[in-house]
């Protein structure tokens, strides 16, 4: 085992001028610039002429004799001289604060005062001490004492800057939640890199909060939710929270297949005993159901793609951890249909090297582990998660295309769908022979083990009152087959089920999951089935050889499209037959054990437009009849309230069910759409959620959470589910977001128009916008106009009026004689505001979203 020889090439070294140039900087700063070059640069005092962006501690210390002569006499202070920083003038009872003698800035002092409310053609900065600051500005406004400042927060919601240009004597205000939340969060990250004093640019502070939403995504969020698994940081990422054992330690798993890791890691816990890192293989079959329940007593994080790299000075091979995005800050492991969905967003910001790298571990997943595992962890082994394969790389490819072994890439890819496709989602028990469609089926014994026994005790404690046992009596017994309990046996099928659906929880899947072949994963299989029939054809010659690593057993050793091409025209009928609804105008989940339809409505319906399973006579009805029941003001829904019933204390809401929202179900339905033609109801919908998405990052601190509860207006972050709502625990500042949703926001913004752009810029609400670019209201006040007698018309003007139709409406109404409350009023008015200024910020260049999706389309196999 340990005598095979790794396969894995050695990079070439990079060109890292790049690097050197950010790391030196400039003097120059772009002022929306990452906060590592804003305020990671040099601490070394300004240069004569330059725009440098702090003040720092190496400024000379303060001292009276300094200020001797009149600051208005040029004559003594032709040279730098220092006065103490006036940024913060009083507290929150109106009372002088007088800084410290150590907050110092260096400038020219000018000539003459000029007038307060004059402005140059220079932007405004300001001279901020950051601690002093800081802490002023959360004893006035957070008033909750959460260090966050939001619409909730009852103070005087203002605070006094003094200029940078006047070293600090020139004050102005800084007013609103939104400019004094972007304060903190400013603040905050030059007190992480250190600063003692900043130059802050009030663009940062009153930037346009799409724009600001999209940067923070790119420069922040983006890098924060990064991981590499490797000897660098295998204390950090191999410990595991979940690990309920007596003695927990960082244990790392290695395939057979990859003895070049198992030498790695062993190497590296021998180097450093004080990890008490623990490298072990697995057995040749990782996914034997005992075999996994028996790791629960050890769990352990499992290994996957790495490069090689340099050998070591003593001359050991050497190997770095390839990078991948994690759903959320407190996660160290590789998801599955979360790290789709994040690709859509990574391409939008150019990160196709995250993507690429994303598919190369599900590629070395698949070869050693047999599938796409929920996440790589032991307790993992059993269990996948939605297939986004085939789509994921093709779109990767597309943008890589260009380099050197892209096709191989692809090639790659596909031969791993090819294997997923026989070995985990075409064979039971995920395979129903009866219908010929697929379920969410994993294999596991007992608990699941990465929720604590104690989740289930309302569960497991009348079977261990039953067998007169402890509850930690009948848990061991329960999972090791001591004691026979079918009801039980069933319950927990079904719960990984819907572990593996990705969909957990919902009323749509529990107690059922096991027995549903879903639309979402029949939908997946469709489109897988029609990308690999694609891709052999177009490049591959019509016949892909399968080497033995990839081959399934009991399949061919080579594949042709139109086998592929059946498979998927044989789904199509099927679930046109089993799963859809005239009536209704949709597609539902089909019960294999009862065999028929579950009639619960799920915006889970959409994937069949996503993928191309639907007819456009289909599309239509689903257009016409299935999308008013999911729309609601954030988006789409995940399921219906008829659908999901009552809820109450003894039967308590589920997350994925309504009132709440996810990103996948709306990128994926905002997809369909454009794929059939209705642009206009994908940047509705998009432009709702990007709307709720945008409304609570300004009205909270800048928060970007997991899910949404899209019927609120006004805090639909807060959300009472279980498992909590991911991304809203911070201090300070945001730094991550959530991995989909960040997407979903950046991908969003590829399908609404520069118009809708700068609605949301002003925080304008569908409704409102909608009003404003319809044209009625204007065209209902001009209609009853009647110019006086003594002024001209021209006989067009006369013409065009007349061809008009309604009537006049007094102000408080809209164009829909529906009369106009505050709130509509507020929005108009910033509407109006946006209009006039300038485009959004970065987004002007990126291409129309229908446009890419058909081109798209074409490129990666897409159904038309």
């Amino acid at each position: 085992m340990s005598s095979q020889k790794s396969t894995l090439p050695i990079p070439t070294k990079h060109n890292t001028a790049d690097e050197d140039l950010v790391r030196q900087g400039t003097l120059n700063v772009d002022p929306f610039a990452p906060p590592e070059v804003y305020y990671g640069q040099s601490h070394g005092p300004r240069k004569v002429g330059g725009k440098g962006r702090t003040y720092s501690a190496v400024s000379p210390p303060y001292s009276p004799l300094d200020v001797a002569h009149s600051p208005y006499d040029p004559k003594p202070y032709n040279k730098r001289w220092t006065l103490p920083s006036r940024g913060i003038v009083a507290d929150a009872h109106g009372t002088q604060i007088e800084p410290s003698k150590s907050s110092v800035s260096a400038f020219k002092a000018p000539l003459r005062r000029t007038s307060h409310d004059a402005q140059g053609n220079t932007p405004r900065r300001y001279l901020c001490n950051v601690e002093d600051t800081l802490s002023t500005l959360l004893a006035r406004e957070d008033t909750d004492h959460n260090i966050q400042i939001t619409i909730e927060d009852h103070g005087p919601k203002t605070i006094q800057l003094g200029t940078a240009a006047s070293g600090g004597y020139r004050h102005f205000d800084v007013r609103g939640t939104y400019m004094l939340s972007n304060l903190l969060q400013e603040l905050t990250l030059a007190k992480k890199y250190g600063r003692k004093q900043i130059v802050l640019d009030e663009s940062r502070l009153n930037e346009n909060p799409v724009n600001r939403f999209a940067r923070l995504i790119k420069d922040q969020f983006w890098p924060n939710l990064t991981r590499r698994i490797d000897g660098g940081n295998i204390a950090a990422v191999a410990k595991d929270p979940k690990d309920w054992t007596a003695n927990p330690h960082p244990r790392m798993y290695i395939p057979v297949g990859a003895p070049e890791q198992f030498e790695y890691y062993t190497r590296i816990a021998k180097k450093h005993p004080e990890l008490k890192l623990e490298v072990l293989y697995l057995n040749a079959d990782p996914s034997n159901e005992e075999y996994v329940r028996d790791l629960n007593e050890a769990p352990g994080l499992l290994a996957v793609a790495m490069e090689r790299i340099a050998d070591t000075p003593d001359g050991h091979p050497d190997y770095r951890g390839l990078p991948f995005v994690v759903p959320g800050g407190r996660f160290n492991e590789l998801y599955g249909w979360d790290s789709y969905m994040e690709t859509l967003g990574l391409l939008v910001n150019d990160r196709e090297d995250l993507c690429e790298a994303m598919v190369k571990h599900f590629c070395f997943c698949i070869r050693h582990y047999g599938k796409i595992l929920n996440a790589n962890r032991t307790y993992y082994l059993c269990r996948s998660q939605p297939p986004f394969l085939t789509d994921m790389a093709l779109r990767v490819y597309d943008r890589i295309k260009h380099k050197p072994n892209s096709l191989q890439f692809l090639k790659d890819a596909i031969l791993a769908a090819i294997k997923d496709y026989y070995g985990t989602w075409m064979s039971k028990p995920r395979f129903d022979p009866a219908s010929g469609l697929s379920r969410y089926v994993p294999g596991g014994l007992g608990v699941p083990p990465e929720t604590e026994a104690s989740h289930f005790v309302h569960v497991l404690m009348p079977y261990a009152t039953k067998h007169g046992m402890s509850f930690d009596e009948f848990v061991k017994a329960y999972n090791y087959g001591h004691v026979y309990e079918p009801e039980l046996d069933d319950y927990f099928l079904h719960d990984r089920a819907v572990r593996e659906s990705g969909h957990d929880t919902s009323y749509r899947l529990e107690k059922v999951a096991a027995h549903l072949a879903t639309i979402d994963l029949n939908s997946l299989l469709y489109k897988m089935e029609c990308d690999i029939a694609r891709t052999i054809r177009a490049f591959f010659g019509d016949k892909l050889q399968i080497p033995p690593e990839w081959q399934a057993p009991g399949q061919e050793t080579f594949e042709i499209s139109s086998t592929w091409d059946r498979r998927a025209k044989k789904r199509r009928l099927i679930m046109e037959k089993l799963m859809w609804s005239e009536e209704k105008g949709m597609y539902f989940d089909y019960n294999t054990v009862k065999k028929q339809q579950t009639g619960y409505e799920s915006a889970t319906t959409f994937w069949a437009m996503w993928a191309g399973v639907a007819t456009p006579r289909q599309a239509q009805l689903m257009v016409e009849k299935a999308l008013p029941r999911f729309e609601v003001h954030g988006g789409l829904v995940s399921g219906t309230e008829e659908s999901r019933g009552p809820v109450g204390l003894s039967r308590p809401n589920r997350q994925w069910d309504y009132p709440f929202g996810w990103a996948p179900q709306q990128i994926l339905a905002w997809t369909g759409f454009l794929r059939y033609g209705y642009d206009e109801e994908a940047q509705r919908l998009a432009y709702r959620w990007l709307y709720m998405c945008t409304k609570a990052f300004v009205d909270f601190n800048g928060v970007v959470v997991e899910k949404y509860d899209v019927t609120q207006q006004i805090s639909p972050h807060k959300v009472e589910a279980e498992y909590g709502n991911q991304g809203s625990d911070f201090k300070g500042v945001a730094t991550e977001g959530f991995g989909w949703v960040n997407a979903s926001y950046v991908y969003g913004l590829q399908i609404v128009n520069a118009h809708m752009k700068r609605a949301l810029g002003a925080v304008t609400t569908w409704d409102t916008f909608k009003k404003m670019t319809e044209g009625h209201h204007g065209d209902a006040e001009q209609a009853d106009f009647e110019a006086p007698a003594h002024v001209h018309v021209a006989p067009h003007v006369r013409e065009a009026a007349a061809m008009r139709d309604g009537s006049a409406l007094s102000s408080p109404h809209n164009g829909h004689g529906e009369e106009v409350d505050g709130n509509e009023g507020h929005d108009q008015e910033h509407f109006h505001e946006a209009q006039s200024g300038d485009d959004l910020h970065g987004h002007e260049a990126l291409p129309h979203s229908h446009e890419f999706e058909r081109e798209h389309g074409s490129a990666s196999g897409a159904s038309s």
